[in-house]
């Protein structure tokens, strides 16, 4: 009925021996027909649960808290589905690495951490920033030495071509002192055998043979005169654009690069990846915010722009209809070429000049249609309030941190970065909603919060420090974004100016930071 353990783990000091005999006891002791159930020995506990024709067994001594194990068995039962492709022998076999890692997420040195699936498996998916960069550096040092094997294979091949056709080159000098239709001997058979004789006609045919064995080598190329040039041209463009996608890509990462690629001539920054739709309209605010420590508001500026980008010229006849919120804070402020009247009318963004179309090829996000901005003194409008308590008690510093967020937002990728003097050790974490990282290079403590919503609207974190003047925890810099923005504007359609079908269009949304602060 039982065969052999297919994972296993543990959690505390025990010989192997232990294990296998404790293992070796359970089928003994098994009953049927339970879905939960546990089985108490002499020395230990065995809680089990039955996965199809697997069975998922915890061993825990007999003080353990018996609905504790039972919590923690429901959740690693939850786990082994999504890991493993199908729940029998080699489905497990193939996972097993990772449903241990898993595994290693729930319990820590015996206990049960206090996590859901979701934390299991975004802990165990998260990227490791170095790592990424390490096979950015090694990629990148792969291609290089590739366009270098290339370089020098064209030419060697070059070389070979330009030797075979001086060596041609004196052949024919020689022929044609002997015969004056050495010319046809080559384009006709018939011609080599009759003006040249048999030494003609050998020696043709080898030197004919021996240059398409050079050409043949490096296949589907045309003849070397033709080739020689664009190819050269076409690895060097070719590497300059691989070096640029990868000081872009390590650029987009926040790393400083010493570029000491040597530019070519002409030489320009790669364009962005276009988009997938004829039309793309992008929103985008930028928030700019000040908070005192002590409450209140010290500056509250948000910008945002409406920026429009057309793949085809054709698509260019058009008219955006837009809507907004109805914010009687934000101004909004039209491109000059837009007409104001139709804008203010209609709420619609056309240009004065129906001839003329919208300009296509522009980089970044496109070309800008409004933007506007919003100043206040409200502190409700505030998409995230920092509340910090800092207090010495001997020779150390408690810091209570405390979040609080309106329901107006539901905020993505949130990093409180709290700067902290010149620490010999990390921080003492004693408790936290979310997680957090220390920078040591910068005596910087990040709080990270990945998703903020209806759920946790509020959080807080405390941790203890060497004692310090609790000045030094300010100012604290708050990083998020939001697909939810405080105009509310809204691409409702596109017209077009000239008849026929719309364009399809999508649109873009971001709200995020460029300079929050509590200070």
């Amino acid at each position: 009925m039982f065969s052999a353990a297919l994972v296993s783990r543990q959690f505390v000091d025990m010989s192997r021996i232990r294990i296998e005999g404790y293992l070796a006891a359970f089928p003994k002791l098994v009953g049927t027909g339970k879905q939960h159930t546990y089985i108490e020995t002499e020395n230990v506990r065995y809680v089990y649960q039955p996965i199809e024709s697997l069975y998922l067994l915890l061993v825990t001594n007999k003080q353990s808290n018996i609905l504790e194990d039972l919590e923690t068995l429901r959740l690693l039962s939850k786990l082994v589905p999504e890991y493993s492709y199908s729940l029998d022998e080699e489905g497990i076999g193939h996972t097993a690495f990772e449903i241990l890692f898993a595994f290693d997420e729930v319990i820590s040195l015996g206990h049960r951490e206090n996590v859901t699936v979701a934390q299991v498996k975004q802990y165990c998916e998260m990227e490791s920033h170095e790592e990424r960069l390490h096979k950015l550096v090694l990629q990148s040092k792969i291609n290089e030495t590739k366009d270098v094997m290339k370089r020098k294979a064209s030419e060697i091949d070059k070389s070979k071509i330009e030797k075979t056709r001086g060596e041609k080159g004196g052949f024919m000098s020689l022929q044609s002192m002997g015969s004056g239709r050495i010319d046809t001997g080559f384009g006709s058979d018939t011609g080599i055998s009759s003006s040249t004789g048999g030494f003609g006609s050998g020696s043709g045919f080898g030197l004919s043979t021996e240059v398409d064995t050079f050409s043949s080598k490096p296949k589907g190329r045309p003849p070397a005169s033709a080739s020689a040039p664009p190819k050269g041209l076409g690895m060097k463009l070719g590497k300059t654009q691989k070096t640029n996608q990868f000081l872009e890509s390590l650029k987009a990462e926040g790393e400083v690069i010493v570029e000491d690629v040597r530019p070519s001539i002409g030489q320009s920054k790669p364009a962005a990846l276009p988009p997938s739709d004829p039309v793309t309209l992008t929103v985008e605010e930028k928030l700019n915010i000040t908070l005192k420590q002590d409450g209140g508001i010290g500056n509250f500026d948000l910008q945002g722009t409406l920026s429009l980008q057309i793949l085809n010229q054709d698509d260019g006849f058009i008219q955006v209809q837009i809507e907004t919120g109805g914010n009687p804070g934000i101004l909004f402020k039209t491109h000059p070429n837009i007409n104001k009247e139709l804008f203010s009318g209609e709420n619609i963004l056309g240009l004065k000049d129906p001839n003329r179309p919208f300009p296509t090829g522009q980089a970044g996000d496109g070309v800008s249609l409004v933007k506007w901005r919003m100043q206040s003194a409200d502190e409700s409008l505030v998409p995230l309030s920092i509340n910090c308590w800092p207090s010495v008690s001997g020779n150390e510093t408690y810091v209570n941190l405390e979040y609080e967020a309106p329901p107006m937002f539901e905020l993505q990728n949130v990093v409180i970065a709290i700067p902290l003097p010149a620490l010999r050790d990390a921080p003492k974490v004693q408790q936290i909603d979310g997680e957090w990282r220390y920078d040591s290079r910068k005596s910087i403590l990040e709080w990270s919060i990945i998703l903020i919503d209806n759920n946790n609207r509020s959080g807080s974190m405390e941790f203890v420090i060497p004692a310090v003047d609790t000045s030094d925890l300010f100012p604290i810099s708050v990083r998020f974004t939001s697909t939810s923005t405080f105009s509310d504007l809204k691409v409702v359609n596109v017209l077009p100016l000239r008849g026929g079908n719309p364009p399809k269009f999508s649109q873009r949304t971001l709200l995020s930071t460029e300079n929050y602060q509590v200070v």
